[in-house]
Formats: C-alpha cells, structure tokens, sequence
C-alpha cells in the first residue's frame, strides 16, 4: 500500500512538472519554477517523518511539532539550514523572512540553492526546494516575505504578527547578522515573552567542537555577541531613563524586566563558537575607497567589508538551532553544556562542603525528629545522608546550573556552593541549586528566620529556578 502510494505521488508530481516545464518561457531564467500542490496520504507523511516520531515518542511531542507556528529570520548560510531541518522535521508553519537574494558567494554555505538560483530571492529559492519535500499545502505551509526586517513597525507591517487564529509564535529563530536589527528583534521577543533560539557569530572560525549553546552573557570570544549585549543594554538604559526605572542591581546583573533574557537561556538561547577568530575581514579595495564605502552595501547601513566564512560552520551552528527548536517542540529539551569546563579538585570541593554541611545539620536537628521518623523532624525538615556522587557535581555545575548562581546570575570568579533548595525533601540532583556565598548566606538565614530559605527569593525567581530543576536528567534513564 505504502510503495503504491508514493509511486502514485511521484508520478502525478513528475508528469505536472513536465507539463509546467513544456509551457514555461525558456528565456526565463530567474523565474522561479513552482511545485503544483497537492494533498499527501497519511500513510506517506507518517514514513516521512517516523524516525522523528520514534524520538519524541515518550514524550508525545511529534503532534506539538507538526502543528507548531515559527518564524525564521534571515536565510543565509545559517538560517538557510535551520528552516531546512525544520520543515524536514514536520515544522507545519514556517515564515521565512529575508531581502536579500541569491549570490556566487552564497553558494558555499547556503543549504539549498545552486547555481541557477544566483539572482533570485533567498526566501523564493528555499520555499521552492522545501515544497519539493513536502507538496501538501496543508501538512507545510510556507509564508515567504521577502523584505527585510527593521524593528520599525511602520516599515515591517505584519511581518512579526502570528499567523491568524495563532495567538502567539511558538519559536522565533534569529540568524540575522546585523547587529542593530539583531538586538531589536531580540528586544521585541523578550517584550512579549517570545522565545527566541539566536545564532551568533559564524564567520572568521572552523572549529566544530568549540560550538556551544548558552545564555548571551555566557557567549565568549565572540565578537558578534559581545556587540548585541552592548547593544541590548544601551536599548534597555535609554527605556529605563525615559519611564525612570532601575534595570539592574549593583552587582549589574539583570534585575527583571525584557532585558533579563540576557542572563537567561529559558527566554534567549544562543548559539555561539568559543573559538578565537582566526581570520580577519577582507581588506578595503581601491575602488571601496575612491568611491566611498557607502556605496558598496546591498542596503543602507548594512555592512560592507567582506566576511571569511568556511561554508561548514555556517551549516553547523544553523543545524545546532534547529535541534533545540525541535527539542523544545516535541517537549524533550535538552540541557546544554557550557562552554566553561570546571576542575576536578573544584567539583570535589563542592561535594565535600555539600557532606560536611548536610551531616552538621542532620546532628543538630536529630533530637527534633518525630516520634518513630528517622529522617523528618516535626518541622518537616528532612535529615539524612546526601544522595548524589562527586561525579554527578560536574552534571549540576556545568549543564544544569552553568557554573553561574541560580539566584544572582554572579559567575565563576565569586564562590558557588550547592544548597539544598527544599529542605522537606532529600539533597537529591533535582533539589540541589547552585548559589553564590552571598546568596547562599541569605538562604541560610531566611531558613532560620521563615522555616523556609525558598520564601526570601522573589516569586520570579523562585519559578525560574523550579523549571530548571525539573529539567535534571539525572536517575531519569527509566522514565
């Protein structure tokens, strides 16, 4: 049934195109050929995508993906290869926005487009190969916008709005590489509590295995990223100043408000190499500089000078977006490791001072224990041995916590310890928050005073801290 079906589909897809072919203008060159739609059998979508369907099935997340709503932003060698994976994937509504057009240069780390597309839109030829893949306008439908975006309602119109009877877009990707544009669409997610997956920097770097995936404050050696966060924070300095708000503490960690996506991956993921860059921006021309640098951009304000760029990192970091959108979708997210390794004697400090203050509570609060109880006082607290090894202390610091304090955002450099969060339950993996001294002082004291060290965090905080616990995978294997 199934090999008669495709056969079916194929050959009714080869003969239109024939036909569309036969009656096509031959001078024609940059028009693009467009693939008749037609419905698709259930039988060969579910082929399609079955070994996506096999991955998210303990989690039920292959419905969440193929009715999800995403809006990519910048089709380059990054973003080309992001909508790509995409669409393959079963992404049902993807908005593919982007002005530029198809050059010689593009072609060695565009995802799709050959040497007959030079000319054409980037939007144009990416929808025309994805509709190849999947022809049924129902199971992926495709909104192009060739135009570019500014940030600027007026001149963007409706680009940004979902699509109707969508609330809200489930993913944004962002693969724009201007960083003015960049910050403000970052700016605009964060505002209305978008999620956005973001790429960094791609050029000027090859090593595969220097690509993480962080927070932006996370985001070292890269270029790219260091000018949006300057960028994101002059936005936010310049709002806070005209509606005479605070936006940070003393320490200049974010301090609530759209610009704490900043320190925080669960609002803005980046993608980022920590790779040092290894080859510089071409050099000015003669002419460049006779006829003036302005007259070299593709639009105004743009960049000019030339990017070196290996076609494989482009592709790398555009298919590492694409894996956390589609993780995040189908409901089986992943916790990235950081790009900043953590010593061994460090770990095996951490876990000591873990020991060491556990058993000096279990033998104050022994006399307190309930009748018949060996493990909870009549306050509820709960006393006994730690339940984790040293090497679990490398998962918790670097993918869960990411060597930063739960509560402040401080780093590597000040000193962090593991406390346990809720005192009523065991130091287990997932109740175990990584803090700084001063934050865990603070714990510490409103645990004497309140009973409970949690009701001294701020609600905002306390949430956030709840949904990263629940993400630990340790001891998950049976689930």
């Amino acid at each position: 049934l199934l090999a008669g079906s495709i056969a079916t589909l194929l050959l009714t897809t080869s003969r239109k195109n024939k036909t569309q072919d036969a009656d096509a203008p031959q001078t024609s060159r940059n028009d693009a050929a467009q693939l008749s739609t037609q419905t698709m059998p259930d039988e060969i979508r579910s082929e399609m995508l079955s070994r996506n369907s096999l991955y998210f099935e303990s989690s039920n997340g292959m419905p969440n993906i193929t009715n999800s709503c995403v809006l990519v932003v910048g089709l380059g060698g990054v973003g080309s290869h992001t909508a790509h994976m995409l669409a393959r994937s079963g992404v049902k509504y993807l908005r593919l926005v982007d002005f530029d057009q198809v050059t010689l240069s593009s072609l060695n780390r565009h995802a799709v487009a050959t040497l007959k597309d030079v000319g054409l839109p980037k939007v144009t030829v990416l929808c025309n190969h994805l509709r190849q893949i999947c022809p049924d306008e129902s199971r992926l439908i495709l909104d192009p916008v060739v135009k570019m975006y500014t940030g600027d309602r007026e001149r963007d119109g409706t680009m940004m709005d979902p699509p109707d009877g969508v609330k809200q877009w489930d993913l944004v990707i962002d693969a724009i590489d201007d960083v003015p544009t960049k910050a403000h669409l970052i700016s605009y997610c964060a505002k209305l509590d978008i999620r956005v997956i973001s790429c960094m920097g791609a050029a000027g770097k090859s090593d595969p295995t220097r690509v993480h995936i962080s927070d932006l404050r996370s985001a070292s050696r890269d270029p790219l990223a260091t000018a949006v966060r300057q960028r994101l924070r002059m936005l936010a300095k310049k709002e806070a100043k005209e509606s005479g708000e605070k936006i940070t503490n003393g320490s200049g960690v974010s301090n609530g408000g759209w610009i704490s996506c900043v320190d925080d991956d669960s609002k803005l993921a980046v993608v980022f190499s920590s790779e040092k860059v290894v080859a510089k921006l071409a050099d000015i021309t003669d002419e460049q500089k006779e006829e003036g640098m302005h007259n070299f951009g593709a639009v105004d304000n743009m960049r000019v000078r030339v990017l070196p760029v290996v076609g494989t990192m482009p592709a790398i970091m555009g298919q590492a977006l694409a894996a956390m959108a589609l993780c995040e979708l189908g409901g089986k997210p992943f916790s990235p490791v950081g790009a900043e390794r953590v010593g061994r004697n460090i770990r095996h400090k951490l876990y000591q001072h873990l020991r060491t203050r556990e058993k000096k509570l279990q033998d104050k609060l022994t006399p307190t224990l309930k009748e018949g109880s060996e493990n909870y006082t009549t306050s509820g607290t709960y006393i006994g041995a730690i339940q984790i090894d040293p090497d679990d202390v490398e998962y918790l610091m670097a993918e869960l916590w990411k060597n930063k304090c739960a509560v402040s955002g401080s780093r590597l450099g000040t000193v962090l310890e593991l406390y346990r969060w809720d005192m009523t339950k065991p130091a287990t993996p997932n109740n175990l928050v990584l803090m700084s001294a001063k934050s865990a002082q603070k714990f510490e004291k409103d645990f004497e005073k309140l009973g409970d060290g949690r009701k001294g965090v701020d609600d905002e905080c306390r949430a956030r801290v709840e949904k990263r616990l629940r993400m630990c995978v340790l001891d998950a294997e049976d689930e």
